[in-house]
C-alpha cells in the first residue's frame, strides 16, 4: 500500500516540477514592459520596503538557483533572473526579496524556520542511514531505540517542510501585491504570469512536504506496528 502511495507522490513531484520548469520557460520568454532586469527589481523592492542593508548577488550555483540568505543578508539570484528583464525574472526576484521583508519585519514563521535550520541540516544529512540501521536493527535484533532516533530526526524534517509552506506562500503575496503597487507588472497579464509562475514555485514545496510526511507515516509504521 506505502509503495503505490510514494509512486503516487514521486509522480506528482514529477509533473509539478516538469510544469514549473515549463512555466518558468514560458514566463521567461515574456517581456517586462517595464523593462527592468531581476536584479533592478530586486533593488527596488528593498529600497520601497526601507531596505538598504541586503546585497543581491548572483548566484552561480545553476537555474533556479534563486534564494534569501538571512545570515549575510544577501538575495542570491541565478543569472538568468539577475539579467532576465522577464515577467519570470521579476517575480523571482520580487519573492527572494519578500523573504528579505520578511527578514527585517521580523516575520514569525521565518524566525522559527531560521531557528531550525542548524538541527535540521545536522538531522537530514544523518537520518537516511540512521533509518537504514534502524529498520536492520528491528528485523534482526527487535531493537526499536536507533529507529526511533531516526523517526525522530525524520520528524524535524517533516515538520521544516511545513514550516517552509506558509514561509514561501507570504514571500509570494508580499511579491505580488509589491510589484501591482510599484506597476512593474503594468498588464493584467503580467500581473497574472508572475501569480502563474509563483503559483507553481509554491507547489513543489507543498509536494515536498506531502512526500517528507508520507515517509515519516511508513518508518513511524514499522516502529510502532512492529513493537505491537
Amino acid at each position: 500500500m506505502y509503495w503505490i502511495i510514494f509512486i503516487g507522490i514521486a509522480l506528482i513531484s514529477w509533473i509539478v516540477q516538469s510544469r514549473f520548469k515549463n512555466k518558468f520557460k514560458k514566463y521567461s520568454e515574456f517581456p517586462l514592459s517595464s523593462g527592468l532586469s531581476g536584479a533592478e527589481v530586486a533593488q527596488k523592492m528593498l529600497h520601497d520596503n526601507g531596505i538598504y542593508d541586503v546585497q543581491i548577488l548572483v548566484a552561480n550555483e545553476g537555474q533556479l538557483s534563486d534564494h534569501y540568505n538571512p545570515g549575510n543578508k544577501t538575495v542570491n539570484l541565478s543569472p538568468e533572473v539577475y539579467h532576465g528583464r522577464s515577467v519570470a525574472a521579476a517575480a523571482v526576484a520580487s519573492h527572494e526579496c519578500g523573504h528579505a521583508v520578511q527578514h527585517a519585519t521580523a516575520y514569525s514563521w521565518l524566525q522559527f524556520r531560521s531557528a531550525m535550520v542548524p538541527v535540521v541540516s545536522i538531522a537530514s544529512r544523518l537520518t537516511s542511514w540512521v533509518l537504514m540501521a534502524g529498520v536492520l536493527l528491528m528485523a534482526f535484533m527487535q531493537n526499536p531505540y536507533v529507529l526511533a532516533i531516526g523517526v525522530g530526526a525524520l520528524f524535524l524534517t517533516t515538520l521544516f517542510s511545513f514550516i517552509t509552506l506558509p514561509v514561501e506562500f507570504d514571500a509570494s503575496n508580499r511579491a505580488l501585491a509589491w510589484l501591482d503597487k510599484a506597476n512593474v507588472t503594468h498588464s493584467r497579464e503580467e500581473h497574472d504570469g508572475a501569480k502563474d509562475a509563483l503559483k507553481w514555485a509554491a507547489m513543489t514545496y507543498v509536494v515536498a512536504a506531502l512526500s517528507a510526511l508520507v515517509t515519516l507515516l511508513y518508518y513511524a509504521y514499522i516502529l510502532f506496528g512492529r513493537r505491537d
